[in-house]
């Protein structure tokens, strides 16, 4: 079975956990306009306490799992990644601004002849 067809195929309490978290998320929100005459501390307290039950509820769902599964995925291949030495950034870096340079003086050039073209085809042109 295919990683997109595990949660494609997720059952209806899988589906109903995932619904259930967004409406509470959605209620913590609500909440917050809600509580407009409240101070502002316990319309934020409203605010995450939707998000954090919501998260919680679609946590222990297959949609949960799966998102587990990809961060642990992605932590392994975050570890596989080698990073370039001091000496490696810095001449890469050297590199790059030197074509900045070339490319740049080469437009310029270019926008020149382009403009003492145009000058010299129409008689316009500063």
């Amino acid at each position: 079975m295919t990683d997109e067809s595990k949660v494609q195929d997720a059952g209806t309490a899988d589906k109903a956990k995932l619904y259930a978290g967004v409406v509470l998320a959605l209620a913590g929100v609500a909440g917050y306009y809600v509580l407009g005459n409240q101070p502002g501390w316990m319309r934020w307290l409203a605010v995450v306490a939707g998000l954090a039950l919501g998260a919680l509820v679609v946590a222990f769902s297959a949609y949960g799992a799966a998102f587990r599964e990809f961060v642990v995925l992605a932590r392994v291949e975050l570890r596989k990644i080698v990073w370039p030495n001091r000496q490696e950034t810095g001449m890469t870096t050297l590199v790059v601004f030197g074509f900045v340079i070339a490319f740049g003086v080469f437009f310029w050039v270019l926008d020149l002849v382009l403009a003492w073209a145009t000058k010299a085809l129409t008689g316009q042109g500063s």
